[in-house]
C-alpha cells in the first residue's frame, strides 16, 4: 500500500455544494399531529416518501398510502363492538 502525499504547492479542493436546483425534489415540511391511530400514522408517515421523488415517483407512495389507510378503516369496521340494537318499526299494539 503506498500513502500519497500531495505536491508541495498542490491545494486541496473544498467541497462543492451542490448547485441549487428548483426542480429538484424538495420536501415540504407540512407539520403532522399524530392521530394517535398507529395504523393511520404509519400510513401518514410514508407520504414522507415522496418528498424525495421525482413527480413521477409520487403516485406508488400515494397508492401506498391510500391502500393503508383504507384497510385502517375496515379494521375499525371488523372490530367487535356492542351488538346493534334492534331495528325499531315504531309502536304497534
Amino acid at each position: 500500500m503506498s500513502d500519497t502525499v500531495p505536491e508541495a504547492g498542490a491545494q486541496e479542493e473544498e467541497p462543492r455544494e451542490p448547485a441549487y436546483d428548483p426542480a429538484a425534489p424538495a420536501p415540504l415540511d407540512v407539520p403532522r399531529t399524530p392521530t394517535g391511530n398507529a395504523d393511520v400514522d404509519a400510513a401518514l408517515d410514508r407520504l414522507a416518501d415522496a418528498d424525495h421523488l421525482a413527480t413521477d415517483g409520487h403516485l406508488q407512495v400515494y397508492e401506498d398510502v391510500h391502500r393503508g389507510l383504507r384497510d385502517a378503516l375496515t379494521a375499525l369496521d371488523a372490530r367487535p363492538g356492542p351488538p346493534a340494537p334492534p331495528p325499531s318499526y315504531g309502536n304497534r299494539s
